[in-house]
């Protein structure tokens, strides 16, 4: 790529930055729909983990940032390829860290049907008044004094005193590319699911669980 700046010619190359998604229950990767035992009593199923990601941004060690256009991706453990996230920029220097917000903001909630990830065909969207389900995760304990044992966690809200919406920031440590960890163990041992087991509508409980799904992420 070839830019002129100020009567220079300054030659820039694309390269592209890699981002994995892994998911981790009891330290090891998580298979879902598998039965996990909990303090050696409980039992435990998985069935459904997709959120958002949006505003996918890059900080380099020179202070320059690269924010991925039109970011908003939809990583579903069920849908192995929404685990890797491709992205092209043509800024020099070292990667510092990246960011992204879990979650849609509130400009996108309200701009109408979307396209591609935010399809409301992905099962992701309550309504044009609740907008969109940030995170997703649904299963069974025999915690749960419900229905079949099931929990039900569909966490979103974009308007005041309800915003789920977070930013999650973490260092990387390789050269083009990074595994983003998702440790289901460290929301789940901050819910009750005695107690809390079925959030499906933006509300406080809604705002307390996505300040916890925060705690999950790490980089490998």
């Amino acid at each position: 790529m070839f830019l002129f700046i100020q009567n220079q010619v300054v030659i820039t190359a694309q390269r592209t930055i890699n981002v994995d998604f892994k998911f981790i229950y009891h330290q090891r990767d998580l298979i879902m729909d598998s039965l996990y035992v909990r303090n050696n009593q409980e039992s435990i199923q998985f069935e459904t983990l997709k959120f958002y990601i949006s505003n996918l941004r890059f900080n380099l060690n020179n202070e320059n940032t690269f924010i991925e256009k039109n970011s908003f991706h939809l990583i579903d453990m069920e849908d192995r390829n929404s685990l890797h996230v491709s992205v092209s920029d043509s800024l020099n220097g070292d990667i510092r860290n990246l960011s992204f917000n879990l979650g849609i903001d509130s400009t996108t909630n309200v701009s109408g049907a979307m396209g591609g990830d935010l399809d409301p065909t992905k099962g992701m969207y309550w309504t044009w008044q609740n907008g969109y389900i940030n995170f997703k995760l649904e299963g069974k304990s025999t915690l749960c004094k419900t229905r079949n044992n099931e929990f039900q966690f569909h966490i979103g809200g974009y308007m005041n005193p309800f915003t789920t919406l977070q930013k999650i920031e973490l260092p990387i440590n390789k050269v083009g590319s990074c595994t983003i960890v998702f440790d289901l163990e460290q929301l789940m041992d901050k819910i009750d699911l005695s107690i809390l087991n079925h959030v499906m509508s933006p509300q406080l409980d809604a705002v307390e669980i996505s300040k916890k799904i925060v705690t999950a992420f790490s980089i490998e």
